[in-house]
């Protein structure tokens, strides 16, 4: 939605930032969500939902304001003191969660994947429709400082007609850490396709646009895990693009994040963005967020191995996941655009679902 600006709390006074209720308080919520919101103008984080000792504990350390909910149902009991929800919590819950916020008249964020299948985020895009709400969606390495240092060098025709796009999302984690993400169970939502697959497939249809046929192969190679761990996603978009997205726990050596192939130069970045372990590390946003060193740029030019000095080095753009919340309070405030729209959202979830059905039967899917 934009150009009008959307609805807040009742108790809400002009000028006063909007408050935020976060829903979980594991990964996601602690090192992305909440440093993120309370970094950014306009927007207060009010409520935390955890029943768990330690993590309240920790949220408190950082925000001594902050109030606590054992469950999502008594944080929407105090639906009217608050303007905003977002829902950090696991993969199962995003649609059930989305679905009783927008009901109750709040605008939502829900971290990635928005729904375990394209039908339930159109869903939800259609009742945020329908009640005048924000429902977007955090894909938050849109704003990686490799992807924005793409769009930068693709806006400026720096590699002609792009052929190819390689993009690998790669860890090396031959034992298993537990937990819902690596479950087998399909409610779960687990697995790499929908977890690192959520953002390869987000970027590629960012950069290139609409898919025309997906084909992949999807593994599970370590022994004990439930779930895919070594996947390959190709999608041939309806422009020609070609891409070819890589998303792995079990890869001994981790290759380019990036390799662009276009008809005058290439493009080839390793490395992953820096702010993700920024956060882990406690920094927060401020002066000099989401640069790199000279020694982590990748390169352009053509006919020689960037390995071997081929190309010239690219200076990377800062990243800035900053710019995701800040887009939302200017959205809730002022009318501006969604960021990530939960149609956007599903468009990717078309993408995975025919991934997995590829997969499963050994075909190319049409879309």
């Amino acid at each position: 939605m934009t150009g009008t600006p959307l609805g807040t709390g009742p108790g809400t006074a002009p000028g006063s930032p909007l408050r935020v209720g976060l829903v979980g308080y594991g990964l996601a919520g602690s090192v992305f969500h909440a440093p993120l919101i309370a970094a950014t103008e306009g927007l207060t984080l009010d409520t935390v939902v955890t029943s768990n000792p330690e993590r309240q504990q920790q949220a408190r350390a950082e925000f001594p304001d902050v109030r606590f909910a054992a469950t999502p149902d008594e944080l929407f009991d105090r639906a009217a003191e608050l303007d905003l929800i977002v829902i950090a919590s696991p993969n199962k819950t995003h649609v059930p969660l989305a679905r009783t916020a927008l009901k109750a008249g709040l605008p939502v964020v829900v971290d990635k994947p928005v729904a375990g299948t394209a039908a339930e985020a159109r869903e939800l895009a259609a009742l945020a429709e329908e009640r005048g709400l924000l429902l977007s969606v955090f894909q938050n390495r849109r704003w990686d400082n490799d992807f924005l240092t793409l769009r930068k060098l693709l806006s400026e025709g720096e590699l002609g007609d792009v052929w190819r796009f390689e993009s690998r999302f790669e860890r090396w984690r031959p034992q298993l850490k537990g937990g819902w993400r690596e479950s087998g169970d399909p409610a779960e939502i687990g697995g790499l396709l929908y977890d690192l697959g959520s953002h390869v497939v987000d970027q590629a249809l960012a950069l290139f646009g609409p898919a025309a046929s997906v084909y992949a192969e999807s593994d599970i190679r370590r022994a004990g895990a439930e779930t895919d761990d070594d996947t390959f996603i190709a999608i041939t978009h309806t422009n020609g693009v070609r891409s070819h997205l890589y998303v792995s726990a079990t890869t001994a050596q981790l290759g380019p994040r990036f390799r662009v192939l276009g008809s005058t130069a290439g493009y080839v970045k390793y490395g992953l963005d820096p702010q993700e372990a920024a956060l882990r590390d406690g920094l927060r946003p401020g002066p000099g967020w989401g640069v790199e060193p000279e020694s982590e740029w990748g390169r352009v030019g053509s006919g020689e191995s960037p390995v071997t000095g081929g190309g010239r080095p690219e200076p990377t753009l800062p990243g800035d996941y900053p710019a995701y919340y800040a887009a939302v309070a200017k959205a809730l405030l002022e009318g501006g655009p969604n960021p990530v729209t939960a149609l956007e959202a599903a468009a990717a979830l078309d993408v995975l679902e025919a991934a997995r059905r590829s997969a499963r039967e050994k075909v190319t899917v049409t879309l």
